[in-house]
């Protein structure tokens, strides 16, 4: 009867064992009210950014993009045409941080600037983490980190209304390698223009 009673909790904690890793794989992300759009991972990001240098880099890299492109000119472009060589750059996250660093609101604050210039976007902002953590944890901290940096956002003047979030989680890396430089490349909020 002991013997019994052992197997029958062996087989309760395989099974919820084993359902865990199958509710793992087929979790949802987790978004807000409004869906996201269809992510488009080889077309929207050709190959890895770089590393986070400093907020200064920032700045001057988002400057040598050049001018703000005219309304006549973004009318003939695709939004896969826009994301592909898009203005916006992704805001980066320390390890397990959903917080804004000073870096991250500078690069924040300076793609609110595009967007001011470019009012008819509408953009999807897209919370992401690294390889490491549980498929559940990655989704609820990529949905922080989208949410920090639609709070910043709105707080430079950007009307709520023209933003959405969404969580991916670790699905999407930008860089596939398993180091801490491709790690901290793949924390980040993405700034994808959903529409215009």
């Amino acid at each position: 009867m002991r013997y019994r009673h052992i197997l029958v909790v062996v087989l309760a904690v395989a099974t919820t064992v084993v359902m865990g890793a199958c509710a793992r794989r087929q979790s949802a992300p987790i978004t807000t009210p409004q869906p996201a759009p269809p992510f488009t991972e080889p077309a929207a990001v050709p190959q890895a950014p770089p590393a986070p240098r400093g907020a200064q880099a920032v700045v001057d890299n988002q400057l040598a993009a050049g001018p703000a492109l005219s309304e006549d000119e973004l009318a003939g472009r695709t939004l896969e045409d826009l994301n592909r060589d898009s203005p916006l750059r992704p805001a980066y996250f320390p390890l397990d941080s959903f917080e804004l660093n000073d870096e991250a609101r500078t690069i924040v604050a300076a793609n609110a600037e595009v967007l001011k210039q470019n009012p008819r976007w509408a953009i999807t902002i897209e919370g992401h983490c690294d390889e490491r953590g549980t498929a559940e944890y990655n989704l609820a901290l990529g949905e922080r980190r989208a949410a920090a940096a639609m709070a910043y956002l709105v707080s430079l003047g950007i009307a709520p209304t023209r933003l959405k979030t969404a969580s991916y989680g670790d699905e999407y890396p930008f860089d596939r390698a398993h180091s801490e430089d491709a790690w901290s490349r793949n924390r980040r909020a993405h700034f994808v223009i959903s529409g215009k």
